[in-house]
């Protein structure tokens, strides 16, 4: 990356207008963790992060759940296909056997949610007892991959703006920026 480039990236965080305090971010953590913990606590699931931006979120998330379950990752991309719509991209398949049991999905954010519902649907289709799903942002907008798209476990709710921080990225930075903030003008 140039230094124009970076100087650019560096100047929207300077710019940007913070959402959610990093002590608000947590608070929202927390509360998570605590109803997960009451749904799940004696269910013995198996627990997927998302990458990239589920990475964050998942590791504040995970040490809160006191309660015993299995850990790990997936990756999945989506990208179009002009004669067959959206199709997922595993870069990294689940790598836990789940069927039969209990599967929460841990993301940064939904926003239309095409890949997070093409994820959900390959569990509940592999065999999942249930499929549930937490998110540390959901997006207010009507752009969702389905009407009934939604997530069981939320930790805000943001306005339909360009947001970033906390996992989620502005042009493959800022995932470390500590706070959800949203772009200056979007």
């Amino acid at each position: 990356m140039s230094s124009t480039d970076l100087a650019h990236i560096k100047q929207v965080y300077i710019e940007s207008d913070l959402l959610f305090s990093e002590m608000e971010v947590k608070s929202a953590i927390q509360q998570m963790a605590a109803k997960i913990t009451e749904q799940l606590g004696d269910a013995d699931p198996v627990v997927f992060s998302v990458m990239n931006g589920g990475l964050v979120i998942a590791g504040q998330l995970l040490p809160m759940l006191n309660f015993p379950l299995q850990a790990s990752y997936l990756h999945a991309t989506r990208y179009r296909n002009t004669t067959s719509g959206h199709e997922l991209e595993w870069k990294v398949p689940p790598m836990i056997d789940f069927k039969d049991r209990p599967v929460l999905i841990i993301d940064d954010i939904l926003d239309e949610g095409h890949t997070l519902a093409a994820i959900i649907d390959h569990c509940r289709d592999a065999g999942a007892a249930s499929v549930q799903c937490a998110v540390l942002v959901d997006k207010l907008h009507e752009r969702k991959a389905r009407p009934d798209l939604k997530a069981d476990f939320i930790g805000l709710q943001v306005e339909d703006r360009y947001i970033f921080g906390y996992g989620m990225d502005y042009q493959g930075y800022w995932r470390n920026a500590p706070g959800i903030f949203a772009v200056k003008g979007l």
